[in-house]
C-alpha cells in the first residue's frame, strides 16, 4: 500500500494546533525573507553613498560649493551627506552670531552631527530587533508543534488495537514537519541578522570618523577667522 505523505497532504491532516503552528512559522519566515531582501538594499545603497561622498568630499571641492549641491536635494539625502549637510548648516548659523565663540560654535555643531550619526544608524538597525525575534523564537514555535505532533499520534495509538509504524508514521511526519519549518525561519534569520549587524557597525564606524574628520576641518576654519 502506498501512502501520501506528501508535505500538503501533511498539513491538511495535521492536528489543528500543529496547523496553527506551521501557519505561523510561515508567516515568520515570509516576514523574515521581507526584512532580508529591503534591509540588504538599504544597506547596499548606504554603503554606496558613503563611497560616492566621501570621494567628492575628500576630493578637494570647495566645502560651500558642495553644501549647495547638497542643500539642493536635502530631501533625499542619507549618511554622510546627512552629517556633512547638518553640521555645516549648525556651523553656518552659529558662526555668523557667535564668531567670539568658537567652542560654543564647535560644542553645538558636534552635537548636530553625533545626533544625525545616531539618526542614521537607527534608521539602518530597523528590523533587526524584529528579525532577531524570529531568528530566537522560530525553533521554539516548531518544537511545540513537534511535540504536540507526537504526542497526538500517541495518544491515538493507545487506543489501537494492534499498533504498526504504519499507524504512527503520517502523524510523526507532520509533527517533525514544524520543527523543520521552525529551522528553515529560523536559519536564514540568524544569517542575516549576523550579516547585518556587521555592515551596521561598519557604517556606523564610516559615520563617526567622517563626523570627526569633519569636525576638525570645520574647527581649523573657525580658528583662521579668529
Amino acid at each position: 500500500m502506498v501512502v501520501n505523505i506528501s508535505i500538503f497532504n501533511l498539513f491538511l491532516q495535521a492536528d489543528f494546533l500543529v496547523k496553527i503552528v506551521m501557519t505561523v512559522l510561515l508567516g515568520m519566515s515570509i516576514l523574515s525573507w521581507t526584512i532580508i531582501l529591503k534591509n540588504s538594499r538599504t544597506l547596499l545603497r548606504a554603503s554606496k553613498n558613503v563611497d560616492l561622498f566621501e570621494d567628492k568630499f575628500w576630493s578637494g571641492s570647495d566645502l560651500s560649493s558642495l553644501y549647495q549641491d547638497v542643500k539642493k536635494r536635502k530631501e533625499a539625502i542619507s549618511g554622510t551627506e546627512e552629517i556633512f549637510y547638518s553640521g555645516f548648516t549648525e556651523f553656518l548659523r552659529l558662526r555668523k552670531s557667535n564668531s567670539d565663540s568658537p567652542n560654543f560654535v564647535m560644542e553645538n555643531t558636534g552635537r548636530a552631527m553625533f545626533l544625525t550619526v545616531a539618526k542614521a544608524v537607527k534608521k539602518l538597525e530597523r528590523n533587526l530587533p524584529l528579525l532577531a525575534t524570529v531568528a530566537s523564537i522560530s525553533p521554539y514555535v516548531g518544537l511545540l508543534g513537534t511535540v504536540w505532533g507526537i504526542m497526538h499520534s500517541f495518544i491515538a495509538l493507545g487506543d489501537a488495537k494492534q499498533a504498526t509504524l504504519m499507524m504512527i508514521a503520517p502523524g510523526v511526519a507532520e509533527a517533525l514537519i514544524a520543527t523543520a519549518m521552525g529551522l528553515f525561519a529560523a536559519i536564514p534569520a540568524v544569517i542575516a541578522y549576523n550579516l547585518f549587524s556587521g555592515k551596521v557597525s561598519k557604517l556606523e564606524h564610516s559615520y563617526s570618523t567622517f563626523s570627526e574628520e569633519f569636525y576638525s576641518i570645520l574647527y581649523r576654519l573657525v580658528l583662521l577667522r579668529q
